[in-house]
């Protein structure tokens, strides 16, 4: 485990070693792209007033609805992971201080579950582009300072997860026309 928590530790020191002023507005811009869900809320919102679309952007956004009972209600409270700039001391954060509990990010969570529901229901796989928003989220939570590797990878994970599920929930009781 000691292993596990200075590798985190070194890749969080790693990834401030390389920050530059560009870089740094670039990645709060990426973060802020994630907060609260806000963009995947208004990109699923976007998708269901189109009706050929409308399916993709109901499944992302109950996709996202299920990211944050599981994420922010249950995991976060049960694990209770204190954010890393509380026990890296060298270590500076380049956005305001988050409230949460570090484990999983909710970024990264609702970025790969909207992704994954936008993706999955749609029969147009560009949405597969959507991915690599997710992917850049999720990573700027670490380049920030905000969150342990663990957290964006498990969020990723959980997004899928819910993704993936709702997908499935949907065909089976509400099933393509």
């Amino acid at each position: 485990m000691e292993l596990i928590i200075e590798l985190e530790r070194s890749i969080l020191l790693f990834f401030q070693s390389i920050r530059s002023a560009p870089m740094d507005k670039i990645m709060i811009f990426i973060t802020t792209l994630g907060d609260s869900g806000l963009l995947w809320i208004l990109v699923s919102i976007g998708l269901i007033f189109n009706k050929n679309f409308r399916r993709v952007g109901i499944i992302s956004l109950l996709s996202l609805l299920l990211c944050f009972l599981l994420n922010n209600i249950v995991i976060k409270n049960i694990i209770q992971r204190p954010r890393p700039f509380y026990s890296i001391q060298d270590l500076r954060i380049l956005i305001s201080i988050p409230s949460e509990f570090s484990f999983p990010s909710g970024h990264s969570s609702s970025s790969f579950a909207a992704a994954t529901g936008m993706f999955l229901a749609s029969k147009k796989k560009v949405f597969y582009l959507f991915y690599i928003l997710a992917f850049f989220i999720a990573i700027s939570r670490v380049y920030v300072g905000v969150h342990y590797l663990s957290d964006v990878l498990v969020g990723a994970f959980v997004g899928i997860l819910c993704g993936v599920m709702v997908n499935k929930l949907f065909l089976k009781y509400i099933p393509e026309k």
